[in-house]
């Protein structure tokens, strides 16, 4: 994925998280709700986060030195690992104190209309933003579920911010049924409830992206469909066979490779690096994004045996 598609959508979710997270704070000084606070709070942290991720696009373009030789395009999956992290403290975690302290000493709200009307145009604001997620993620999703795709994708901006806008938008239906429930039985409670159940949302979203992104920063290799493509194109010319091969992203659009190739036997100096030339030009032409290859050349012994 070119890093446009990743960046509309993190502008489109920055740009509605800052004006939701002002409506809801306005909201929470008038009503007084937990929910709308803990909603406030969520919105504050998801557009600190679309800045984050913005960073890590940034410093990710940086070029290779001695001391990274092969670039920076892990910054990306850094920062959208602090991302997953803040999700789940400033997000999860104050929800769930918030929510609790409700619970335990429950205060009626005040003007909650102000609330409902605040949350139905965050609603619209956070639909908008899902809605650039969904169609900037589909260009590159192919025909994979969208589970698949964010357990497997290798671009990390676009599952984190459809991860982030989902909860927002189930967060803020939880926040509406709280003040909605509180608002028609008296019950400030209700409202507490709708803050604990949000917490437990943004806690179970961060888990997920907190794994995926540690997955992503330590290291991955080639998907089973690129590995196959990468194989098939070394092991043809001059290459009788892959004898093994080691894959890794070294970035999103990256990937390293690494291989012990099996040459046809008695070959010339030239032949030998012909054919090495010849096999990565092969895989770059259908597998782009492997754009480092490292290739070990040796005779295949099972055929030198034999003859």
């Amino acid at each position: 994925m070119s890093a446009g598609g990743g960046t509309k959508a993190i502008v489109a979710a920055l740009v509605a998280n800052a004006g939701i997270a002002v409506a809801k704070f306005i909201g929470f000084l008038i009503t007084g709700s937990s929910s709308m606070l803990a909603e406030s709070v969520h919105s504050v942290a998801d557009t600190s986060n679309q800045g984050l991720l913005l960073l890590g696009q940034k410093t990710a373009q940086r070029k290779a030195t001695r001391l990274h030789p092969f670039g920076y395009g892990r910054d990306r999956y850094f920062w959208s690992f602090v991302v997953a992290l803040l999700l789940f403290s400033l997000g999860s975690v104050f929800a769930l104190y918030e929510g609790i302290h409700k619970l335990q000493h429950p205060e009626a709200l005040t003007s909650p209309l102000v609330a409902v009307g605040i949350l139905v145009v965050a609603i619209g604001l956070e639909t908008y933003s899902f809605m650039t997620a969904i169609s900037e993620s589909k260009k590159i999703k192919g025909d994979a579920s969208w589970w698949g795709f964010i357990r497997n994708s290798r671009t990390p901006e676009l599952p984190v911010v459809l991860l982030e806008d989902l909860g927002a938008l189930v967060g803020l239906v939880l926040a509406l049924l709280g003040v909605g429930f509180s608002m028609i039985t008296g019950n400030p409670v209700f409202d507490a409830l709708g803050t604990i159940c949000i917490g437990v949302l943004l806690g179970i979203i961060a888990i997920i992206l907190i794994i995926e992104m540690k997955s992503l920063l330590i290291g991955e290799g080639a998907s089973d469909a690129d590995l196959d493509v990468i194989c098939d194109e070394l092991a043809a010319g001059k290459v009788q066979r892959v004898i093994h091969i080691k894959t890794q992203y070294i970035g999103p659009e990256e990937i390293l490779v690494a291989a012990k190739i099996a040459l046809e036997p008695r070959l010339s100096l030239d032949d030998v690096a012909q054919a090495i030339n010849d096999a990565e030009q092969r895989v770059r032409n259908k597998v782009p994004h492997a754009r480092l290859i490292y290739l070990e050349p040796d005779l295949d012994r099972s055929t030198v045996a034999s003859s």
